[in-house]
């Protein structure tokens, strides 16, 4: 049996030693590993008539090739956000492009599907399983090659722990840790000139990083994505806890997904293949605000990709090992279109059309204060690890 893998979407630490530990053991079980560059991008851009795009955007993975990627964080395959069932006419590799009607196809403003290109191309390069590691947007295409009779168990990976159906996903315990690094670095220079510090952590629609990352910091305010926020009554609370401390400063976190009341999410740049802008900013603007209103001296620091970068925490290499043995044993058993989970503190495997079923958010009325804007944990008996 040949497996092929991929990484899509934003990096996280945990990739490289999932994709080892996939290697690792599907060779101890005599089988192949393929890895395809760049996520999806690879099976779309891969053009089967030309040996060196086959060589580009593919790469036979053995032992000794991933020997030591486990140490370095991000991932050996690279990856990149692109959706082959939705792909734009200026993304649209030459090969593919209709030599006849140019122009007719260059004014066609329609998204184009090229998933039965994708099929050919795993059947080109000889790919009998599937094993895609990503968020919702990334699985959510292995789902859609599921549903053409192709065999995909999928590997939950983000940092903002998202993906609807497991209570882990890789990445999201390393982000925990280096947020609640930096957040008490910090804590240093905002006490020494006795300021406000605003910290804006990665979180699109989800403020768990923010939620648990403040939690465990003990950090005096958290803004998150679910709940808006007032200005006003923000620099009230921040002001009394400035007071309230020996020190004379006070720390806000804050998810970049996080919006005033009345106000939008802070986007900005051309929409990704999954529909998504770049967030970033809100800290600035809660930083300015606090500002204007209060007249102290305020930090505004971003932690962003600092969160995901480096090697990954404990937590996260087991986790990623662990899912990757699992989905290979699933493969060798003839299992597919599940993705592994955890659920509960135990390690299982749901259908993967759980993905695109719900959504994933933060009990704001069980793990948040809307009135103190910071995190309210009061019973912790029956709760999983995260709280989630």
């Amino acid at each position: 049996m040949r497996i092929g893998i991929l990484t899509g979407g934003g990096d996280v630490p945990g990739l490289n030693p999932g994709i080892k530990a996939v290697v690792n053991r599907a060779i101890d079980e005599g089988h192949e590993v393929i890895g395809i560059r760049r996520g999806w991008a690879g099976l779309l851009y891969l053009n089967p008539d030309d040996p060196e795009s086959v060589r580009e955007w593919t790469m036979p993975l053995d032992k000794k090739k991933v020997r030591t990627i486990d140490r370095t964080g991000g991932t050996m395959l690279h990856t990149s956000r692109t959706l082959p069932s939705k792909v734009p006419y200026k993304s649209v590799p030459d090969f593919l492009r209709d030599p006849a009607h140019p122009e007719a196809e260059e004014q066609d403003k329609s998204l184009r599907d090229f998933t039965p290109h994708v099929l050919r191309n795993l059947e080109f390069l000889g790919i009998d399983r599937l094993i895609p590691i990503g968020g919702d947007d990334t699985l959510s295409y292995g789902e859609r090659l599921h549903s053409e009779g192709f065999p995909v168990v999928a590997i939950p990976k983000t940092m903002d722990n998202d993906v609807y159906g497991t209570d882990y996903c890789i990445g999201f315990g390393t982000a925990v840790t280096r947020s609640v690094q930096f957040i008490n670095q910090l804590r240093t220079s905002t006490g020494s000139h006795e300021r406000i510090a605003i910290i804006e952590l990665f979180g699109r629609n989800s403020g768990e990083t923010s939620l648990i990352s403040s939690y465990l910091a003990g950090v005096d305010r958290a803004l998150i994505s679910e709940v808006p926020f007032d200005p006003e009554k923000l620099a009230e609370l921040v002001m009394k806890d400035k007071a309230a401390n020996p020190s004379h400063y006070a720390i806000v976190t804050v998810s970049e997904g996080a919006h005033i009341v009345g106000g939008k999410i802070v986007e900005f740049g051309e929409a990704d293949a999954y529909g998504h802008r770049k967030l970033g900013g809100i800290g600035e603007i809660t930083g300015e605000a606090l500002k204007q209103i209060t007249g102290q001296n305020v930090i505004i620091q971003r932690v962003a990709y600092l969160m995901r970068s480096g090697v990954p925490d404990a937590l996260d290499l087991m986790v990623a090992v662990n899912y990757a043995n699992l989905a290979v044993s699933l493969l060798i058993q003839g299992t597919s279109g599940r993705m592994v989970a955890l659920r509960d503190g135990t390690y299982t495997h749901v259908p993967m059309s759980v993905v695109t079923s719900g959504i994933k958010r933060v009990d704001v009325d069980e793990l948040y204060d809307v009135q103190q804007y910071r995190p309210k944990v009061r019973h912790i008996l029956g709760k999983p690890m995260f709280l989630y």
